[in-house]
């Protein structure tokens, strides 16, 4: 998958940078890759997404009340 952004005439290159490190971020390319920087045993990945599961359900319980 390629990203493509086009830069605007007389665009500062600072705005057409900050333009592209959203477009990344928006993207999920930047996480992804993150997540292939190093092994992650499958052990650790499913302890990873059972603790980011269960911040998000306190952080729910936490906002209903």
């Amino acid at each position: 998958m390629g990203l493509r952004m086009r830069i605007h005439d007389r665009e500062p290159i600072g705005a057409a940078l900050r333009r592209f490190k959203k477009l990344l971020e928006r993207s999920g390319m930047k996480r992804e890759l993150r997540a292939h920087e190093a092994y992650e045993k499958p052990c650790e990945a499913r302890r990873r997404k059972l603790a980011s599961r269960k911040r998000a359900i306190a952080k729910a319980a936490s906002m209903t009340k």
